[in-house]
């Protein structure tokens, strides 16, 4: 009698699919929470300083980002996370305060948020591989656009922020935590 060939699975422990509706959520959240942030800046900064003209730049792109989610969360009817109307608040306080500080503040407020926005677009698209090309073409090229401000915010005096190093770090760790809770939220 002939055993049995061992059926060789396509999957391997561990293997999972991306879940859209978490990864959408997240990115539809992180763009909402960028908005809000530049809004906060905006409010503080003098209109005529070169820092208002280069967050107003990055606020036109990330309100792109934003409509592009939007839709994605409608055409593929996902919920929000419950947890915007504290992004809404937190992200405007969060630029108000470092622009408060001063330009290279808000600065080291944009390379820390994106920063931390580049990491998790690029886990997101080895997560996603080929399984959804029009969602990694919109995050690929939104990835792009968060490196430019990241390193518009670096020729900007960002790491020359007085207490760069604690400021940054704070920064990304609210990132870490806003992403990991919008995932599930």
């Amino acid at each position: 009698m002939a055993e049995p060939q061992a059926l060789t699975p396509s999957w391997k422990p561990g293997d999972r699919a991306p879940d859209m509706h978490s990864m959408l959520r997240v990115d539809h959240a992180g763009e909402y929470g960028a908005t809000r942030i530049y809004a906060g800046q905006l409010a503080v900064l003098r209109g005529s300083s070169p820092a208002a003209h280069l967050v107003t730049h990055m606020a036109a792109q990330e309100e792109r980002h934003l409509a592009r989610f939007n839709q994605l969360l409608t055409e593929r009817q996902v919920r929000p996370t419950l947890l915007q109307p504290l992004w809404h608040v937190g992200g405007f306080a969060l630029g108000a305060m470092t622009a408060l500080i001063s330009e290279k503040a808000a600065m080291a407020c944009t390379e820390a948020v994106e920063t931390e926005i580049d990491r998790h677009y690029a886990e997101q698209l080895e997560e996603l591989g080929d399984r959804d090309p029009e969602l990694a073409a919109d995050i690929r090229q939104f990835q792009a656009e968060e490196l430019e401000h990241r390193d518009t915010a670096r020729e900007h005096g960002a790491l020359e922020a007085a207490g760069y190093p604690v400021l940054s770090f704070a920064i990304r760790s609210i990132c870490k935590v806003a992403i990991a809770a919008s995932k599930r939220i």
